[in-house]
């Protein structure tokens, strides 16, 4: 082989492997059995990380709060999380930033044959609730039941627990209506039960027309801007695999069985569901409503869930590719 083109091979692999070393390493934390897991399995097999200007190392999370500490610790650069805590961690002084994530969020499930077809239909029932008495859903719930002058901590008998106990709980007619996370809600929606209300239907009939992220990506301000052009093309990559897991088939089922279900019932309508959250719009009339829902927070839950702040703080959403 010609020598010239043996250096050029030979300089054109070592720019490559120069250039690998130089790249901003992003410490991603992930949860096993999260939808997050699932679109990083769509960019390794889509190739979308092949020519990233940045690695990914994923770091292992054992629940939501680990990937908190571990973001406050440094230990990891970006996890998923909402909106809610971050404002109240802003407030406290740390330079935290969301982008959106999806918009999933709770549901109102009942039996197929229920009795209950509007909120006011769960007086005198027991309704679990996933997440305690501070998940947003609930006190969401608790502010539409409001405006239609009805008190739902004296009109229910509350039932609060993890969200798979509460799913058996349902199942087993322990008690009557259930208000859980959307992915659990999927999953008895492929049994035959109906959702009575899902998390935007609540903020919809609340006065709240636009669609709002409850969960983003979450990282410090700071270390975003020096690792601008890294973090903007994770960003188009990963909604770029959000896209391909809702629009291809093939793409979806080389993920599907990490839906921990082999039910093709059940994963198509958990993606379905999964689907619907994807977000479409992120301007100033998104991060305005998200300051309406934050003070039908605070009024519902005074500064149980919101934190000692009473507005949303600013410059808390990182902005728009």
């Amino acid at each position: 082989m010609n020598k010239n083109i043996l250096w050029l091979l030979a300089f054109a692999l070592f720019s490559k492997f120069a250039v690998a070393l130089d790249a901003t390493h992003i410490r991603l934390g992930v949860l096993a059995s999260g939808t997050l897991a699932w679109e990083l399995a769509a960019m390794k097999n889509e190739g979308l990380l092949d020519d990233a200007n940045f690695k990914l190392d994923t770091v292992a999370l054992a629940n939501q709060q680990a990937g908190k500490v571990a973001l406050q610790a440094g230990s990891v650069d970006i996890i998923v999380s909402d909106w809610i805590w971050l404002s109240s961690m802003r407030a406290e002084g740390g330079d935290y930033s969301f982008y959106p994530y999806s918009a999933n969020a709770g549901s109102l499930v009942v039996p197929a044959n229920s009795d209950i077809n509007t909120l006011t239909d769960l007086k005198g029932k027991k309704l679990g609730i996933a997440g305690g008495e501070l998940d947003k859903n609930w006190a969401l719930l608790q502010s539409l039941a409001q405006s239609q002058q009805m008190d739902l901590n004296q009109s229910v008998e509350k039932v609060y627990g993890a969200a798979p106990l509460l799913n058996q709980q349902l199942l087993g007619g322990r008690i009557d209506a259930l208000l859980t996370y959307w992915h659990f809600a999927a999953r008895l929606e492929a049994q035959g039960y109906k959702q009575l209300m899902s998390g935007e239907d609540i903020t919809r009939a609340l006065g709240v027309t636009e669609t709002v992220p409850s969960l983003g990506y979450v990282f410090k301000q700071s270390w975003a801007e020096r690792h601008k052009d890294a973090l903007q093309q994770f960003l188009k990559i990963a909604r770029t695999a959000k896209d391909n897991l809702c629009d291809s088939d093939s793409a979806w089922q080389k993920v599907a069985g990490l839906t921990e279900t082999d039910d093709p019932a059940t994963q198509k309508q958990i993606r379905a569901r999964y689907c619907e959250g994807r977000i479409a719009s992120w301007g100033a009339a998104e991060k305005n409503a998200a300051a309406r829902i934050y003070q039908l927070l605070r009024q519902t839950g005074g500064g149980k869930l919101t934190g000692k702040a009473e507005t949303l703080q600013a410059e808390l959403f990182w902005p728009a590719n």
